[in-house]
């Protein structure tokens, strides 16, 4: 018999619990040429914003030991080619799909979640809350609850999708982060985002990065994001997507196990475009080997 996969992110139901995670995936249409991207339980696509933007000079990728840094800078087409270009494709390829959506202002995640509400393709809003709130001097709005209370609740009343918020690692209490979002209206949280890292090159005595710090993401950060899911599992009655350093279904089964009703697999992309439906294979091929009828069957059930 073959086991359900599907499972349920609040109102949301996804045939399966592998998504690609934004940034590294494009708009979903690029791996079209590799498989049906229509296997895939969401995907999830390049942070979107109100207006076009170029983002950051080269250098902008350094390989790292076990993992990557980017400063890509957000560079996206803008939300408006998205929903007259992108979305209709994405719609007539059968996809499942979530728009990743960023701001430097409250104001500008407000119109950007307004402008999506009206694509009847869109399946939800991933919140990118780990930008700088240009209003507050920098500080990303994902630092602390009440930046992320705040930004949910005013992206929440501007939309009738559902909202997922993505939380960055670069708190001192995941858990905390994560209950203030859902308090604010979140229907789900997706974590983590990349740690803030650098790279220098000795010989030049230069930053390897133009912006100097970039996004740490890729294996290195896996045992981190692991041990926040599981945080944030204890903390909140929303579902929690887990992201970080997935490769391998055993990676993806790891975040099942403590908690995560569903993965986002982002830098193995990169090596690997059919890596999505390899690991979705395998989690399938794993819970006929357990005799397990499905996912919830094992979700959440970490013996300690």
């Amino acid at each position: 018999m073959k086991p359900d996969l599907s499972v349920t992110l609040g109102s949301l139901r996804l045939r399966n619990p592998v998504m690609s995670a934004s940034g590294t995936f494009g708009y979903g249409l690029e791996f079209a040429p590799f498989y049906d991207i229509s296997r895939l339980g969401a995907i999830v696509v390049k942070g979107l914003s109100l207006a076009p933007t170029h983002g950051n000079p080269p250098g902008r990728i350094v390989e790292t030991a076990s993992g990557m840094l980017n400063a890509i800078g957000l560079q996206n087409i803008g939300v408006e080619r998205f929903i007259e270009d992108v979305a209709p494709r994405l719609a007539d390829a059968g996809a499942t799909f979530a728009a990743n959506i960023y701001g430097r202002t409250v104001e500008e995640y407000e119109e950007v979640a307004r402008r999506l509400s009206g694509l009847p393709s869109l399946a939800a809003i991933e919140v990118n809350a780990s930008c700088p709130n240009v209003k507050e001097g920098g500080i990303a709005f994902g630092s602390s609850p009440e930046g992320v209370s705040r930004l949910t609740g005013r992206v929440r009343n501007a939309t009738d999708k559902p909202v997922w918020v993505k939380l960055s690692p670069n708190v001192s209490d995941i858990g905390s982060v994560a209950q203030a979002a859902e308090g604010a209206g979140a229907d789900a949280v997706s974590l983590v985002n990349t740690l803030v890292g650098m790279a220098v090159d000795h010989r030049t005595r230069r930053p390897k990065l133009s912006n100097v710090t970039g996004g740490l993401s890729g294996p290195a950060i896996k045992p981190v994001a692991l041990r926040m899911v599981w945080e944030a599992c204890k903390r909140v009655k929303i579902p929690v997507i887990g992201i970080g350093g997935i490769q391998t279904a055993a990676d993806a089964l790891e975040f099942l196990l403590v908690g995560a009703s569903a993965v986002q697999v982002g830098t193995a992309n990169f090596r690997n475009p059919g890596v999505c439906v390899e690991i979705l294979e395998g989690i399938e091929a794993f819970l006929r080997e357990e005799r397990l009828s499905g996912i919830g069957e094992y979700r959440g059930k970490l013996a300690l």
